[in-house]
């Protein structure tokens, strides 16, 4: 038989039980970790979760206390099938938030289209620029693009010398030209 030594730090404080080991969670972040161990224990021991009416009774008030105080719930002091009926009633209540605003947003755009065709343009053009600026349509959206080039330092130092090089050339091809020095001499003195 083999001997283990731990190596234990003396200088860390440990927990005095698992629930202080926890990390702070928001009631609907510990609810979901409620209702996945519930759905995995029913999965495991085969048994389906099926809450009765007074399960489904408690679910609600519990659901009507946790949006209407701030008074944390303990969940470790209700039934299974309350907390799995709570937890389903909690994503499908988030579902339709989502899906109000989506409707709410539709509605808006509607109501906007619909005073784009007023004859009156105090009311028409307004409804044209906050339909221009709607997430997707964007005709209005000031737009710039940067790109950027990853090179070596070997790469960039090539560049420049390459373009130090044709700045050179230029400059020897400027000196090289003939000057001709030439009197200037009036147009009208010439004719006569």
């Amino acid at each position: 038989m083999s001997t283990y030594i731990l190596d234990v730090d003396k200088d860390i404080v440990l927990p005095k039980d698992a629930t202080e080991a926890m990390p702070q969670m928001t009631q609907q972040e510990e609810l979901e970790v409620y209702a996945r161990t519930i759905k995995l224990l029913s999965d495991l021991q085969g048994k389906p979760i099926e809450p009765d009416e007074k399960d489904k009774d408690t679910a609600r008030e519990l659901a009507k206390k946790m949006l209407t105080s701030n008074e944390k719930v303990d969940f470790a002091n209700y039934r299974n099938e309350i907390l799995a009926y709570l937890a389903g009633m909690v994503a499908q209540y988030d579902q339709m938030v989502v899906r109000d605003l989506a409707d709410l947003k539709l509605y808006v755009v509607n109501k906007l289209v619909e005073q784009t065709t007023n004859p009156d343009p105090k009311f028409a053009l307004p409804a044209v620029k906050a339909l221009g600026e709607i997430d997707g349509v964007d005709a209005f959206k000031k737009r710039t693009e940067v790109t950027v080039a990853h090179k070596t330092s070997e790469e960039v130092e090539k560049s420049l010398l390459e373009k130090l090089e044709r700045l050179e050339r230029l400059a020897e091809k400027g000196k090289k030209r003939d000057v001709i020095d030439v009197e200037a001499i009036d147009a009208d003195t010439r004719a006569a």
